[in-house]
């Protein structure tokens, strides 16, 4: 099971926090995922998640409920970068 480093920006990280749309939508696909936010107060946050294999992680993430998820929770697209263990 690959584990997969997600980080971006948000508009609101409370907002991020709280919301149960990220569990929803990685739990859907079989995919856990532990939060982190970056302690100097930025809007900076990411995710370690543990997912079932790399096509499985692409896939979920091209489709309208990822779009929709990121937009509820306020994330920034354009700022997302993911690195995978090796």
């Amino acid at each position: 099971m690959p584990t997969v480093m997600i980080f971006h920006e948000v508009d609101d990280v409370d907002h991020w926090l709280q919301s149960p749309k990220r569990d929803e939508f990685f739990g859907s696909h079989g995919m856990t995922v532990r939060t982190f936010v970056d302690p100097d107060k930025t809007k900076r946050v990411g995710v370690i998640a543990e997912v079932p294999d790399m096509d499985t992680l692409q896939t979920a993430l091209a489709t309208e409920a990822a779009a929709e998820a990121m937009k509820h929770d306020g994330v920034r697209p354009d700022t997302i970068v993911m690195l995978v263990e090796p």
